[in-house]
């Protein structure tokens, strides 16, 4: 053990429950956010600098968190996303010869807050039994009606708009500039890994702040359209489905992932709502209904597309269900080329079942049909 005398620390939840455990480190903190669980194995750090998870607080269910280190390549934005860490054991040192520095060197890095010795089971299970909520992890312990007030002041995750703090600020690309095919993509929280799937299919992407336009996007002269993953509640969203709006009524090639597939539904007339909390995990099992096949999938989402609304849609078939709870993972429209998946087919770590996705997308910009799924 690094350091022999860590400083308490506190899990406030906002409904007055309390966890205990231990700051990292030996500084003082204090960090809110929306508490959620991840039931990854492996894959921490591209969890923490994932911008779905933007202004939450990450739980980690599996036991040791930071044993194999870190490595500059091995994120999926530009710094540390979540708001603050909670986990059981945390490793000071690590023993993986490409790591580049330590988990804590890296969250030092990147300012977060984290605490660990925590009965991070009994903290899930309480999570399932009475849903994601606001919390504040903090080694100001003995101040918890200070902490309380501050916590009620919180924004609630649900209609909190969130893709505008993650999404780029101006276009840039990905790619070779002589690729096959072009690719514009909206930015609302997009996964460098997303990037590098497209990438290497032969795709030269311009990547668009949230708020660009569907002219501004068109200027690109792209083979197809992509709306990407992210954070927050999709229903403010209101730039993002105009565009799909628009780019659906022009019958052009369009995919969404995750944020991205809620914005598509949005666009069509269907409604979403928060989870009671969420799927967050390497191992979610998926059935595709189209092929009859199961997929063992990554997912990151708190929200989800209402399933009735879907089946009841004239224009819409349902592809994917959750086999957990059955909720919608997949959709497709059958007089448009467009589709969308609730998961992650660009998983790394992770199950790679679903990245025949890409190669669909890919398919459906060349021959111009409906998508198969």
């Amino acid at each position: 053990m690094k350091y022999h005398t860590r400083k308490k620390a506190i899990i406030l939840l906002a409904d007055g429950t309390i966890f205990h455990g231990k700051a990292v480190g030996s500084k003082d903190g204090t960090a809110f956010g929306e508490v959620c669980f991840n039931t990854g194995m492996t894959g921490y750090q591209e969890i923490f600098t994932d911008p779905s998870y933007f202004g939450q607080l990450m739980v980690t269910t599996n036991a040791h968190i930071g044993n194999y280190g870190t490595n500059e390549d091995e994120v999926e934005s530009e710094g540390v996303k979540i708001a603050g860490l909670i986990c059981r054991n945390f490793s000071y040192n690590y023993s993986r010869d490409i790591a580049d520095a330590s988990l804590e060197e890296f969250l030092n890095a990147n300012n977060l807050f984290a605490i660990s010795d925590v009965d991070t089971r009994a903290l899930v299970s309480y999570i399932r039994d009475n849903g994601a909520m606001n919390a504040v992890i903090s080694t100001d312990v003995d101040n918890i009606e200070g902490l309380k007030k501050q916590l009620a002041e919180v924004p609630d995750m649900n209609g909190l708009e969130l893709a505008s703090k993650v999404s780029t600020k101006a276009p840039y690309f990905v790619g070779h500039e002589n690729a096959t095919y072009k690719v514009a993509a909206l930015d609302i929280g997009i996964k460098k890994n997303i990037l590098r799937n497209l990438a290497e299919r032969d795709c030269y992407i311009k990547v668009f702040p949230y708020n660009a336009t569907f002219d501004e996007m068109a200027a690109f002269e792209p083979d197809g359209y992509f709306l990407s993953n992210g954070p927050g509640d999709p229903q403010p969203l209101t730039s993002a489905i105009s565009v799909a709006k628009e780019i659906i009524e022009r019958n052009l090639p369009l995919f969404g992932i995750c944020l991205g597939h809620q914005v598509i539904a949005l666009a069509n007339g269907i409604s979403t709502y928060k989870m009671h909390h969420g799927h967050r995990g390497i191992n979610h099992p998926i059935m595709n209904l189209v092929t009859g096949k199961g997929e063992i999938t990554s997912q990151n989402h708190g929200f989800a597309i209402n399933k009735e609304e879907t089946e009841n849609h004239p224009e819409l078939e349902i592809t994917h269900v959750h086999l957990n709870d059955h909720t919608v993972a997949g959709i497709k429209m059958k007089n448009k080329n467009c589709f969308s998946v609730q998961y992650h087919p660009e998983a790394s770590p992770g199950p790679h079942d679903a990245r025949y996705l890409f190669d669909q997308f890919i398919e459906n910009i060349t021959t111009g049909s409906l998508t198969k799924v």
